[in-house]
């Protein structure tokens, strides 16, 4: 279905432009190996949320049929939307979010959100006891409310969501946004779809990688490997009761659970 295979290990710490040693890419394309891509030249060692943006969308708009794997969530529970009356709408979701957590502003930290120095995330709070359907399929996610405790991924899905917009509205349609945007993704297409490091990472050696180069590693190398073995497409439709399908639509997936 691919071309080309990008997975990210993201990070959610300091401010937008801040050079994050937790941050890190790897690509792959066609049948090489996965190798990691360095942030633009400059004085900064490792990538920037921004600068990472700005690179995926001049990746996507190649055109070359593209699968982008990020490891943060890409939208919130049902229970947040009906709380806040939210339309069940992923566009809805993501202006309404960066309305209330601008985390893309220069020198903006999730935290001064948080803590009400800033926007107005204050009212819009989730609960750890709210979880999406996909993360109660599956061994390990927490909620992505549950902030400061290990093995979350609450700050970087803050700090990372409005980068998501702001990607959606530079490509303009030309990407799919999975699942919000169907299910089904059409040949030749390029997708970005979230996903969780941990169901893979181990099934790969890590050499002298660290553990968030392996987690970008790993991606990069199970997409490729399960596309070019013609099962990635399974991927596409997990197993989910009529009832769930809708919702899960909206609250989002992570790709690789069935």
């Amino acid at each position: 279905m691919f071309n080309r295979y990008i997975g990210i290990d993201y990070s959610g710490a300091k401010v937008p432009t801040s050079s994050l040693k937790g941050l890190r890419v790897y690509m792959t394309e066609n049948n090489s190996e996965p190798e990691e891509v360095p942030p633009p030249p400059g004085p900064r060692k490792y990538w920037s949320r921004r600068e990472l943006a700005l690179w995926l969308v001049e990746r996507l708009e190649e055109g070359n049929p593209t699968i982008v794997g990020i490891d943060h969530a890409f939208s919130f529970p049902i229970r947040y939307f009906e709380t806040y009356r939210i339309l069940p709408e992923w566009d809805r979701f993501l202006d309404d979010f960066c309305t209330h957590w601008p985390t893309d502003d220069p020198d903006m930290y999730v935290d001064f959100v948080r803590e009400g120095r800033y926007g107005d995330g204050i009212s819009r709070q989730g609960k750890t006891r709210w979880k999406r359907i996909t993360e109660e399929r599956v061994k390990g996610p927490k909620s992505v409310f549950h902030f400061d405790v290990p093995g979350s991924v609450a700050k970087s899905s803050h700090a990372g969501i409005p980068w998501l917009r702001y990607i959606r509205q530079q490509v303009k349609g030309r990407v799919h946004f999975w699942p919000y945007d169907g299910w089904k993704v059409s040949e030749g297409s390029s997708v970005i779809a979230e996903i969780y490091p941990s169901l893979w990472s181990r099934d790969y050696p890590k050499d002298d990688r660290t553990p968030d180069q392996q987690d970008a590693y790993a991606v990069a190398a199970w997409l490729q490997d399960t596309d070019q073995s013609g099962k990635l497409a399974e991927y596409f439709e997990p197993e989910l009761k009529p009832g769930e399908k809708p919702i899960a639509q909206v609250e989002g997936w992570i790709l690789g659970v069935r």
